[in-house]
């Protein structure tokens, strides 16, 4: 799969990048207010009481702010955090020594919790629920059980699948928050905060013009506008205008939604050789050259969330907005 501009996923190089934007207090943190608000109030009453938070579980679309709001929280606690993944534990020994190596309070960030290995699993969740490890040390005959305690802690798992969790793991997490979609007056607050962290001078109407074009995700936003700044360094005169940024995002072939050429191949191939569907998964992506996977976790999310595809038990269908959008007239039923 090609990187994208509008994927929620980070890229490679984007990692430093993004540490640098990233808010490091709750009263930074742009949209997702009852999320904000919950966590304000739980962060608040386990400092008055003087105790670890209750496991938090923080799932959602990729790039809207998972290990954002998981270095908050440390912060808002005034603890350490100790960042890992679920595909880096592949072992129960691994999960040990991580967890043996926390202080009283500490918050444990494990990203894609969903991937975790079920005897990982397995051993989580007596650490979780009564903070004590049982580990079997040896094989066969000379096997013995090792019990570890530890000190109280708390786990913030993100993950983008959150129906792939276990139910027995989801039920541990005391704290469990969605992410959504972000408005477009968010996002713009988002890019004017960016462009001044990067020392960018942007009009209001480019920054609502990115804003729009960034599929409700906070990454898209920044992605975006760090592109077009190097069109506005080079075309122009380094200030970010409504019309540079709209000339950018044309020859970058994000559209005024949001879609990019990727989408519009799919979209326009289920409507020129299928009549719009219903048409199976694995056609569209023979007919595209993706896997099946892909199209399903990656491309049509958001297609379907602005209403321009829809599932049925036949298969997938463009809906008449997709049409309107690319002015084509609707095939009569």
């Amino acid at each position: 799969m090609d990187e994208r501009i509008v994927s929620g996923e980070p890229l490679e190089e984007e990692e430093m990048q993004e540490l640098s934007l990233r808010p490091q207090r709750l009263h930074q943190y742009i949209g997702q207010n009852q999320v904000k608000d919950n966590l304000t109030v739980f962060i608040e009453a386990a400092r008055m009481r003087e105790e670890a938070l209750d496991h938090v579980l923080l799932y959602g679309p990729p790039g809207l702010g998972k290990t954002t709001l998981a270095t908050i929280i440390s912060n808002e606690l005034d603890v350490q955090i100790r960042t890992t993944s679920g595909p880096a534990i592949e072992r129960p020994g691994d999960l040990a020594a991580v967890l043996t190596a926390l202080e009283p309070g500490d918050v444990l960030f494990i990203d894609e919790i969903h991937r975790l290995n079920r005897a990982v699993e397995e051993v989580l969740y007596p650490a979780m629920e009564d903070f004590f490890l049982d580990i079997v040390i040896g094989k066969g005959p000379t096997a013995r059980s090792v019990k570890l305690d530890l000190p109280p802690f708390t786990l913030v798992g993100a993950t983008t699948r959150a129906g792939l969790l276990s139910a027995p793991l989801r039920d541990r997490f005391g704290v469990m928050s969605r992410l959504e979609y972000y408005t477009e007056d968010d996002l713009e607050v988002i890019v004017k905060r960016t462009a001044q962290v990067l020392d960018v001078v942007i009009e209001g109407d480019a920054a609502q013009e990115i804003a729009r074009r960034s599929r409700g995700t906070p990454r898209v936003a920044n992605r975006i506008l760090r592109r077009v700044r190097d069109f506005a360094q080079v075309r122009g005169n380094g200030k970010i205008t409504e019309s540079l940024a709209k000339e950018a995002l044309d020859l970058l072939q994000v559209d005024p939604l949001g879609l990019d050429h990727i989408d519009h191949k799919l979209l326009k191939n289920m409507i020129h050789s299928f009549k719009g569907g219903p048409v199976g998964l694995d056609t569209i992506a023979a007919t595209v050259g993706e896997e099946s996977d892909t199209i399903e976790d990656v491309y049509e999310p958001y297609l379907m969330q602005i209403g321009f595809l829809q599932r049925t038990p036949r298969g997938r269908m463009v809906t008449g907005l997709a049409y309107e959008h690319f002015q084509l007239e609707v095939p009569k039923p």
